[in-house]
């Protein structure tokens, strides 16, 4: 079973993507990249996913918006629950400029054969799509108190931010079922650059944005002191960073379904799926174990 996480640029420019499989037991990282068109993303997962093979696919941006203004049921359920650290996501409505793009994607995943999985059967094969979101997922996966501000800032500050989730990722995760090991031995088919240099400079894509040569954000991921990130460079390996947690979050969902996971809305509004906190813990659920909205 693959498990594939996008971090789709909602307006335009590039879009970080990750590419885990669950093999023995532990997960493995196929693939990490960043990618501007649409067109080549859909190339990227076809590479990775052939047709009829089971996958779940979670993409951080609002794919499901059934209301014409204001917000959606998933988007106050997140500033309600995740609030407090800083991890309310961005309201989503069909009058806003991304919302064509966003929505578009998922009916593009539907016609591939990803359907909606608000509700799953655990570890089911198939193939499914999910809507997420790091930050909540990074606060109760890490057991924070406050989302990691690797998003705005000084660079200064944002590249420590960003080195805390690179540490998290490493040493939570490979100890949270499933496991996903990131190792230099389970990555040596991962093409990696032999090139020292004290920084990384991006390649400019065709309409803006960055790419970093030769897998950078696996470099840092294995030698996160090696070399600075700066500018737009910290913005790339950040973007493949938040796919990676995507990528995990649909494992995490597909393996334990709403034994360890909230859902945030549902199908008709629109949903964000959240892993539970860790130690799972009871959340305010409905009957079904779906997190609503207190009447």
């Amino acid at each position: 079973m693959k498990f594939l996480g996008i971090d789709l640029g909602w307006r335009s420019g590039a879009s970080g993507l990750c590419c885990l499989e669950l093999a023995n037991g532990q997960l493995q990282l196929l693939d990490l990249d960043r990618i501007e068109a649409i067109a080549d993303i859909f190339a990227w997962i076809d590479t990775w996913v052939q047709p009829e093979e089971p996958a779940i696919v979670a993409v951080d941006a609002p794919t499901l918006i059934p209301n014409t203004t204001g917000m959606r049921l998933p988007d106050k359920l997140t500033h309600k629950y995740f609030g407090k650290y800083h991890a309310g996501c961005y309201p989503a409505n069909l009058s806003l400029p991304f919302a064509q793009r966003t929505v578009d994607f998922g009916l593009a995943l539907e016609t591939r054969g990803f359907n909606h999985a608000p509700e799953i059967v655990p570890q089911a094969p198939g193939r499914y799509q999910i809507e997420v979101f790091p930050h909540p997922a990074i606060v109760h996966l890490f057991q924070l108190d406050r989302i990691l501000k690797y998003k705005k800032g000084k660079l200064a500050e944002r590249y420590l931010e960003l080195l805390k989730l690179r540490h998290h990722i490493v040493d939570i995760l490979s100890n949270i079922e499933p496991a996903l090991i990131l190792s230099q031995e389970g990555m040596q088919y991962i093409s990696v650059s032999d090139r020292q240099s004290s920084e990384i400079s991006p390649t400019p894509l065709k309409k803006g944005g960055f790419v970093l040569p030769l897998k950078a954000a696996i470099q840092f991921i294995l030698h996160p002191t090696s070399f600075l990130l700066r500018g737009a460079a910290l913005k790339a390996v950040e973007d493949q960073l938040d796919s990676l947690i995507c990528a995990y979050v649909a494992a995490y969902w597909w393996y334990w379904g709403l034994e360890r996971n909230w859902v945030l809305g549902d199908r008709a509004s629109g949903y964000i799926v959240v892993p539970a906190p860790l130690p799972v813990q009871a959340a305010n659920l409905d009957g079904a174990g779906v997190l609503r909205p207190e009447n």
